[in-house]
């Protein structure tokens, strides 16, 4: 069987979408106003409440939610920017866009989110270099699990630097008692979320910002259309004509459209994160069983979102076998999987521009060479899952074989 012949029978992700999805946006294209207006106001309201936020900006990515957020909160060139290195691309490269440092760090091996002790020293060699000024931390909440953010706030407030949350995997995720999204009084920080299609809900593409700060929230939704003093609702709903620019921003605005959308999967969110805690629960019973597999780990005090389910074959296999199993998931048994992430630090950019080396951050490395994301979505039936489970164990017993003939 050739690769064009392949039927992805599960594939690694779907969006959750129901008759009342499509009701709600076939409204909003009916009303005649498609842009920003009344509906992402009512989304951004709904948003901030959900997540005991203060304010709310609905924006049209993630990415523009980090970008805007460094610019708000003051990062300029040359200053440093601390960025787990097991990420996505974004959470590195809007570092670059306001000519900031991205400064990588390793990551705690279990719960691949940034390594508070790897963190500090990377702090106190900025500092202790004195060549670039340390500006902010973006900690990432890999998968759907938080950070350990109380040692982030900690180093924020002996350092005098600013947090913006990478909260792109953790929606609806919780850190102690309160939810992600929520910031403390005392630092300058934000929360950005993503609604991309395979995300715990989504609005095709969107994102949102939280904060407790006016001036921060004020700042990001200005730059966030053109840097005007009106929206664009402002001045076309009934408003004056007359606008200023008050600085040269950017197109990031989130359509009523999509937050149509957000809304009504919104109403779900509940019902769709309890779908992933069971999948969730159903792979960790199955895989926790298969000698040497790492399964994810959730500290007893916080609410995973099981945006991913990372799998980590045993040590013994190495890259090579990860490679294969995801071949052999995907051709024999049309499972759709995929590998978060390749680290920022072995991606030519990053090697070119700062001199980062393969084994610089060998947590991440290690995590990396031995990981796949299994298919975890609430529209899988429990069929689905049982499938999923089946293939992985069916191919661990194939692999061990071959690796037993190898000997």
């Amino acid at each position: 069987m050739t690769a064009s012949e392949v039927r992805q029978e599960i594939p690694f992700a779907l969006p959750d979408i129901t008759a009342d999805d499509i009701d709600s946006v076939v409204a909003v294209l009916r009303s005649r106003w498609l842009t920003t207006g009344a509906v992402t106001r009512q989304f951004e309201a709904k948003f901030a409440e959900a997540v005991s936020a203060h304010h709310a900006i609905a924006l049209n990515s993630c990415t523009a939610a980090l970008h805007l957020s460094l610019e708000a909160l003051g990062v300029r060139p040359g200053d440093s920017v601390f960025v787990p290195t097991f990420t996505f691309a974004a959470t590195g490269e809007v570092v670059r866009y306001l000519g900031a440092i991205p400064v990588l760090v390793d990551v705690d091996p279990l719960t691949c989110n940034i390594d508070p002790v790897a963190l500090r020293g990377a702090v106190e060699r900025v500092v202790r270099e004195g060549v670039s000024r340390p500006k902010a931390i973006m900690p990432v909440h890999y998968a759907g699990a938080a950070a350990e953010m109380d040692d982030v706030w900690d180093l924020a407030r002996e350092f005098d630097l600013a947090v913006i949350e990478d909260a792109a995997h953790a929606f609806p995720s919780t850190y102690g008692k309160n939810r992600i999204g929520w910031t403390p009084e005392d630092i300058p920080s934000t929360v950005c979320f993503s609604f991309y299609a395979t995300k715990t809900i989504t609005t095709g593409e969107g994102g949102m910002v939280t904060t407790r700060s006016s001036e921060v929230a004020d700042r990001i939704r200005r730059m966030s259309l053109h840097g005007l003093s009106k929206q664009a609702w402002n001045r076309y709903a009934g408003g004056t004509w007359r606008y200023d620019i008050v600085a040269p921003g950017y197109k990031y605005n989130l359509t009523d459209i999509a937050s149509a959308l957000g809304l009504t999967q919104l109403k779900r969110s509940r019902e769709m994160a309890k779908r992933r805690n069971e999948i969730a629960a159903a792979y960790n019973q199955a895989f926790s069983a298969l000698p040497g597999y790492v399964t994810p780990q959730v500290p007893v005090d916080r609410v995973h979102a099981w945006h991913l389910y990372q799998l980590r074959i045993a040590e013994s296999f190495g890259e090579e076998n990860r490679d294969a199993l995801i071949e052999m998931l995907r051709i024999r048994h049309g499972i759709g999987t995929s590998v978060h992430f390749i680290p920022l630090h072995l991606h030519s950019f990053y090697r070119e521009s700062f001199g980062y080396k393969p084994h610089d951050f060998p947590a991440a490395l290690n995590v990396f060479e031995h990981c796949l994301s299994l298919p975890i979505y609430s529209s899988m039936s429990d069929g689905d899952v049982q499938q999923v489970i089946d293939a992985v164990t069916t191919s661990h017993i194939t692999l061990c074989g071959a690796e037993k003939g190898k000997s």
